[in-house]
């Protein structure tokens, strides 16, 4: 990643209901996969369980820009994620936005 431009950063954190951590990994994992391959402005999407807690997994993305974001969730493979993956939520979830700090010189 450049350090002279920040990038933008999205942690999602999904509380599943019982035994919708399955599911809900496949959805994830196809999402992260198919942005990786098919949008030039992600650079990072990690599918991440927290030690510890079996019902909750964390999405890590990293973007060029707020744009490229914007762009992802306009992508035909987001949308089986976002409508595929709301009956799994025990409750909304929790995304937070940054931006890469970028080192002072």
């Amino acid at each position: 990643m450049s350090s002279t431009q920040p990038h933008f950063v999205v942690l999602a954190e999904f509380h599943l209901k019982e035994g919708q951590v399955p599911a809900f990994l496949a959805l994830a994992h196809n999402d992260a996969s198919e942005s990786l391959a098919n949008e030039e402005g992600c650079l990072t999407f990690d599918v991440l369980t927290p030690e510890g807690s079996d019902n909750v997994v964390v999405l890590h993305e990293v973007y060029r820009d707020r744009d490229a974001f914007e762009h992802h969730m306009q992508m035909p493979h987001y949308a089986p994620f976002k409508e595929g993956s709301a009956p799994l939520l025990d409750g909304e979830p929790n995304v937070r936005f940054f931006y890469t700090a970028i080192r002072p010189e």
